[in-house]
């Protein structure tokens, strides 16, 4: 029973960590459903890459990835971030396949989803991430 605790221990926190790595957007045959526009996001798009994040009221991880993007994007000129409520939102939030706030997409100049993480990314990953839209 020990082994059984510490294995599943061991596999849960391996996903929480790996949900909040920046991973790269699997391509599928749909990749025009994976293109934002201003109508998409309420607001413009920035010039050089665009940070979403889906976030909803008592998402409580959802203020600490506000300030880490918001800070990321006032530190990177060129970048906007955009934050849209999920329970406003729902046919985007289906559209898009998000299934936990908070979900961060980094979209490049035309709105393409360059990555995305469930949970409460890191300020080096959403630099890293950044510099893969923007280059």
């Amino acid at each position: 029973m020990l082994a059984t605790l510490a294995v599943a221990t061991a596999a849960g926190l391996w996903l929480q960590r790996s949900g909040r790595r920046l991973g790269r957007r699997q391509h599928n045959a749909g990749a025009t459903r994976d293109r934002l526009v201003e109508a998409d996001l309420g607001g413009p798009l920035g010039e050089r890459a665009t940070l979403v994040q889906f976030s909803s009221a008592f998402c409580q991880p959802c203020r600490a990835t506000r300030r880490v993007l918001d800070e990321v994007s006032r530190a990177v000129p060129g970048v906007a971030h955009r934050e849209v409520d999920a329970e406003s939102n729902l046919e985007l939030v289906r559209r898009l396949d998000v299934r936990r706030t908070p979900t961060v997409l980094v979209l490049d100049a035309a709105g393409g989803i360059v990555r995305r993480a469930s949970g409460q990314p890191r300020k080096a990953d959403v630099i890293a991430a950044l510099g893969e839209a923007v280059g």
